[in-house]
């Protein structure tokens, strides 16, 4: 149950970084057996961009962060606390907000990682970093979530590599007037659905080996039934809840930003309540799977295109591995609604 926040917190400006070697349908269908026609029609993608070789998931955050930083018109000295929301850090330890901090020199400030399965993450960690802000805790809060899911997936599997991509976002945070920016948040998980979407080797349970790499136990293994199934009854039930927790019909919302895992799973569950397609914020046609990173690239085309713009509303629905899901309602803010 959500506590009554001390101050409204709101998105000053969002940022992106995307890598720019391009993945097409058509180079898929050399490597695997799949067709452009095939991951059209499943899911939705045509294309995904892939990290270089030697650029890493540190340095995409990186360059996200400098991306909303200067579309927020403030300097680095202003950010008071760094997250980083990655489910794909250069190192499992220790923080990797500490290593993105390192590379862009800042000292003093302090920062932290939360792991939320990735998808999740684009609604998990912003809901993190704006409890910071509520509180009075701090006044500018950069929320930074790149995903190099490239180096996690089988390319030998082709019921995963046609659907991830790399890429990077980041939100900056600060209090905004009421009425404005988050209007209310719901988290939650269903952990029966754990195994549903998870990478086998490298933990406690299973310690890497010789065989078990060549079993390809170290990439991403997914039940894509599974979560198909759990997409497209979560959104509908999220987008509902949002709904009567704001008072405000699902009619009269402007956007939908839902975890971009597949169009069809959008497609079905938003219209499950009504709601048309063309509401929905779509980026996998180009991007692919960017799990946590989807949400705040996606957020910053649309402010560059012009289809966000201040008083509108948008819902943010995400859902996947854990399984979690989360949402979050958001009035988007004038530069004067900040205070």
């Amino acid at each position: 149950m959500n506590k009554k926040l001390v101050l409204n917190v709101g998105i000053l400006s969002t940022g992106k970084y995307l890598p720019e070697k391009v993945v097409t349908n058509f180079d898929l269908e050399k490597i695997v057996d799949t067709s452009d026609e095939w991951i059209t029609e499943k899911i939705g993608i045509k294309e995904r961009r892939i990290a270089a070789d030697d650029e890493h998931t540190s340095d995409m955050g990186v360059k996200a962060l400098l991306d909303a930083v200067e579309r927020a018109d403030i300097s680095l000295d202003e950010i008071d606390l760094v997250i980083s929301g990655s489910n794909t850090p250069d190192h499992k330890s220790p923080q990797m907000a500490c290593l993105m901090m390192n590379k862009l020199g800042m000292s003093g400030t302090p920062g932290f990682d939360v792991r939320s399965g990735g998808c999740p993450g684009g609604v998990f960690a912003l809901s993190v970093g704006a409890r910071f802000i509520a509180d009075g805790t701090y006044k500018t809060v950069a929320v930074v979530i790149p995903e190099l899911n490239s180096r996690v997936m089988n390319w030998k599997d082709r019921t995963t590599c046609v659907i991830l991509g790399d890429g990077a976002g980041c939100y900056i945070l600060r209090a905004t007037k009421n009425d404005t920016g988050i209007l209310h948040t719901k988290l939650g998980s269903e952990p029966s659905g754990y195994y549903g979407a998870y990478v086998p080797g490298g933990g406690d349970a299973l310690p890497l080996t010789k065989e078990n790499i060549d079993d390809g136990l170290q990439y991403f293994h997914m039940d894509g039934k599974g979560v198909f199934k759990f997409g497209t009854s979560i959104i509908p039930q999220m987008a509902e809840e949002m709904a009567e927790a704001t008072d405000i019909p699902l009619e009269e919302v402007d956007l939908f930003l839902t975890h971009q895992a597949n169009a069809n799973i959008i497609r079905i569950g938003l219209e499950q309540v009504g709601v048309p397609y063309e509401k929905a914020l779509v980026n996998l046609t180009k991007y692919g799977n960017m799990s946590g990173a989807s949400m705040p690239v996606a957020l910053t085309e649309a402010v560059d295109e012009g289809r966000l713009t201040p008083g509108k509303v948008i819902f943010l629905l995400a859902f996947g591995a854990g399984l979690s899901y989360g949402s979050i309602a958001l009035r988007w803010c004038d530069r004067s609604d900040f205070i």
